[in-house]
């Protein structure tokens, strides 16, 4: 998602990281549908000199898990080291005032301790987890505390008591210890994750190379490791937990409200992102992605229209979004797995229509990018360039396709598209015949380690 500015979130989260005194290695842990994606967001910010390390998951385990890889590789990798865990979709505005507690913590966990960090909360928020904490022995001249409990989201009537009472913050999901001593509690409290992930990563694919290194987790062991969060699995458990307080402009990007509230409010408490048009409209959140919006005599809603699905939903129900998508999950839709855009190594494909026997894509190839040698069973493509040159493998021929040019490519051909030139290759493909689905394609050669 890309904020105003043009960054977005993990990029925004990359570079308050990455400029944190003694930071030797970003090791970002993602499923492997993104990872080629989230290189391109690194590459973008030309930091090139750090090592920025991945772990491939096949599917989500959780955090637990999770965090579990990254400390095994961390041990395997360095002996041991303090490890700065972060979501990638928060938004801090004080990050002289981050730094700051995250110098406490790495204090904290030089010391052996597992640390969280606590938002010192503005409103009664009902949307976030809260940590109580231990304030009457603190630390010498520290904001570090130990923590009494982790509790669950509240009512609106106990979040106004955990407010008034001063002893409680907003758990922010980040956190901070050795790599020895996580698995070390995690051995005490959670033995089926530390095993399960030890041997996990021991039957893992890992490839080395300059500033970078590459583990892809293997599937069938990975699939018994327990699905479980942090918090769970550990930090609920462990008595040896402390929270650092913080006020450091935290926003946890985990609701449409909580987008909205990055955007100014007119004179009726409405915010408006993208071609909208507004008549008798209060305190909503409208926002558009390429359609012009119409809206009409209504309060407190969100309407969220992107190319991928229309959302409109209540404010005060913004948190309940979950359930469509627990729903389209269990229903197996494709806006459940897959954006419209999606993005590959090589570049990105948007659907721009679909329909029984015939698909339409919008295909971008990155300059000097290629796709896989591959064939199709049961369709057959045409491909129109619009934009840059493409060298086309069809069968035994290799030809150079030009703009306004095109080319066939029959079912059951070996073939290969790939931009010699220097700026991007737009094309439009079409796609006919019996099946259209993604998963019709034989593979014999990639670049991208994909046979």
């Amino acid at each position: 998602m890309r904020l105003a500015d043009g960054q977005s979130l993990l990029q925004k989260t990359f570079l308050r990281n990455v400029t944190l005194p003694g930071v030797a290695e970003v090791l970002t842990v993602t499923n492997r549908e993104v990872y080629f994606k989230t290189e391109d967001e690194y590459r973008e910010l030309n930091s090139s000199e750090l090592t920025t390390s991945f772990i491939l998951e096949p599917f989500g385990r959780n955090t637990a898990p999770a965090i579990a890889a990254a400390a095994e590789y961390l041990c395997e990798t360095y002996g041991d080291a303090i490890m700065l865990v972060v979501p990638a979709d928060h938004l801090i505005a004080n990050e002289a005032a981050y730094a700051e507690a995250v110098g406490q913590a790495v204090q904290q966990a030089e010391d052996g301790r597992l640390v969280t960090f606590g938002i010192r909360p503005e409103f009664p928020e009902i949307g976030y987890g809260y940590i109580e904490a231990v304030e009457e022995a603190c630390f010498p001249s520290s904001s570090a505390y130990p923590v009494k409990r982790f509790v669950e989201k509240p009512t609106l009537e106990t979040a106004q008591e955990y407010l008034a009472s001063g002893k409680f913050y907003w758990n922010s999901g980040m956190f901070c210890f050795k790599a020895s001593i996580y698995l070390s509690e995690l051995r005490n409290h959670a033995p089926q994750i530390s095993e399960g992930i030890r041997d996990c990563m021991n039957v893992s694919r890992k490839t080395n190379g300059k500033r970078l290194s590459l583990t892809e987790l293997d599937a069938q062991s990975f699939a018994g490791v327990p699905n479980i969060s942090v918090d769970y699995a550990l930090m609920e458990k462990s008595s040896n937990t402390v929270v650092v307080t913080c006020e450091i402009g935290w926003n946890d990007i985990g609701s449409w409200n909580a987008i909205s509230d990055l955007v100014k409010p007119d004179g009726n408490g409405n915010r408006i992102a993208g071609d909208v048009l507004l008549h008798d409209v209060k305190d909503s959140y409208i926002q558009s992605e390429g359609h012009l919006i119409g809206v009409v005599g209504v309060e407190n809603l969100i309407v969220v229209d992107t190319p991928d699905a229309l959302l409109v939903a209540h404010r005060d129900r913004a948190q309940d979004v979950r359930n469509i998508v627990s729903q389209l999950k269990l229903s197996g839709h494709d806006a459940y797995r897959l954006h419209r855009t999606v993005s590959r190594p090589w570049g990105t494909y948007t659907v721009l229509e679909e329909g029984s026997r015939f698909k339409i894509k919008r295909i971008v190839v990155k300059q000097g990018a290629s796709l896989s040698l591959q064939m199709h069973h049961h369709r057959s493509e045409h491909w129109v360039v619009v934009s840059g040159m493409a060298k086309v493998i069809n069968g035994d021929q290799e030809i150079l396709v030009n703009c306004n040019e095109s080319t066939f490519i029959p079912a059951g051909h070996k073939h290969r598209l790939e931009n010699p030139g220097v700026i991007d290759l737009v094309m439009i493909e079409v796609q006919s015949g019996d099946y259209v689905g993604e998963d019709d394609i034989v593979r014999f050669d990639d670049h991208y380690g994909r046979t």
